[in-house]
């Protein structure tokens, strides 16, 4: 493999033969196309790591028959993505550690880190940490998790309409550059969402008679603002894109927004501070929120999950 290869930008994606495996792989075959990368196929095994008598930490090596499963599988899903999408080029990887650690080892600050949805549970995903939720929350790299419908499919693999969540924070900033990038990969449309909450009740007749402009339409101005700014920031220059650019701006709690306004959508992208007290475990409320209710494939923009 020449050097290039070797850091040339991939699809990577989780697979355990399950059914949100496929739809993952269904996903990322479809991505790997649109950007014209390898599609680098990971299967973890979950070795258990021997006790150590010193400072290493071997683990035991898997049995004919484990190591048998582990090529099968990996051979079904090459032989998948290449019949949804002929001519791709695949790698496969088996891995001796658990799923988290086996796609974050798999990627690298300029991949797409693909993976379903399976035990994304509201408890043990916040608590405890599903593949998903640890995976989206610790990878160097932007991370699609992607749920399947009742056939075992991907809702959609197309970006022709998608959804991103922004505020005035450096990662919104990250996240809004992130979905035009996709968007800019089928020229599609792209719908900026921003939205606000009141701090605390009023009385929006005694402030208009006292002469006080209406706290919705402040807060309106200011949302219209953010994104124009936003926008400017991360459009400059870029005389290339051509993809088309709607806001919405709405008062109710940020993930109630961006829902709303990906009803037909494709995909939402939204990025995450990583804010928690157990590092590596927790999601940013928002972007932990449209996770558990999206119906569509959910971009993560991790803290630093797009930098070296």
């Amino acid at each position: 493999m020449s050097a290039d290869q070797e850091h040339a930008s991939k699809v990577v994606v989780g697979i355990d033969a399950s059914a949100h495996s496929w739809a993952a792989l269904e996903w990322a075959a479809a991505e790997a196309v649109r950007r014209g990368a390898v599609l680098r196929v990971v299967h973890a095994l979950g070795m258990p790591m021997v006790v150590p008598t010193d400072r290493s930490t071997p683990r035991f090596q898997p049995t004919e028959e484990i190591s048998g499963q582990a090529t099968g599988v990996l051979a079904e899903a090459r032989d998948r993505a290449v019949e949804l999408q002929p001519g791709l080029e695949t790698e496969t990887v088996a891995s001796m550690v658990d799923p988290p650690q086996a796609m974050i080892r798999a990627s690298r600050p300029h991949d797409l880190l693909v993976l379903g949805t399976r035990g994304l549970g509201t408890v043990s995903a916040m608590f405890v940490g599903s593949v998903s939720v640890r995976v989206a929350a610790q990878a160097p790299c932007p991370v699609v998790v992607v749920p399947h419908d009742e056939q075992g499919r991907a809702p959609t693999t197309s970006l022709d309409r998608l959804v991103v969540g922004v505020d005035g924070s450096r990662n919104g900033r990250r996240a809004l550059g992130l979905a035009v990038e996709l968007t800019a990969e089928t020229g599609g449309e792209l719908v900026v969402v921003n939205s606000w909450e009141v701090p605390y009740p009023y009385d929006p007749v005694a402030m208009a008679g006292g002469g006080f402009r209406s706290m919705e339409d402040e807060f309106e101005k200011r949302s219209k603002d953010l994104i124009s700014e936003l926008l400017d920031g991360v459009l400059e220059g870029r005389d290339d894109l051509h993809i088309e650019i709607d806001s919405v701006h709405t008062q109710s709690n940020p993930v109630d927004g961006v829902l709303r306004a990906a009803e037909g959508a494709d995909a939402i992208v939204v990025g995450s501070r990583g804010r928690g007290t157990i590092r590596g475990l927790f999601l940013g409320s928002v972007s932990q929120g449209v996770l558990h209710r999206a119906r569509i494939p959910v971009v993560v923009l991790p803290k630093h999950g797009d930098e070296d």
